[in-house]
């Protein structure tokens, strides 16, 4: 354990972004799920109804840091790629 002060607000502060990263790219991989379900069921109107979510989640999560924009706009694309597949 650090025994400088700053070194100890450091490891709160680095576990407490961690902690929201983590829930953002949770948040991102539970959308991409429900329109590879709805895909996968062949559901053309579910899947067009959870892309622009999906897109939107990504989109926060690129703009917040949590993934690199080609991150992003890989998943956006393959999404998108598979709904219009349908």
């Amino acid at each position: 354990m650090a025994n400088i002060k700053s070194a100890k607000k450091r490891v709160l502060t680095s576990q407490v972004r961690a902690d929201r990263n983590k829930a953002v790219k949770s948040r991102v991989k539970t959308y991409i799920k429900k329109v590879d379900a709805a895909v996968a069921a062949n559901d053309k109107e579910a899947a067009q109804a959870a892309l622009p979510v999906a897109i939107a989640e990504i989109s926060k999560a690129a703009s917040k840091g949590i993934f690199h924009k080609n991150t992003a706009a890989r998943k956006v694309s393959r999404i998108t790629k598979a709904v219009n597949s349908l």
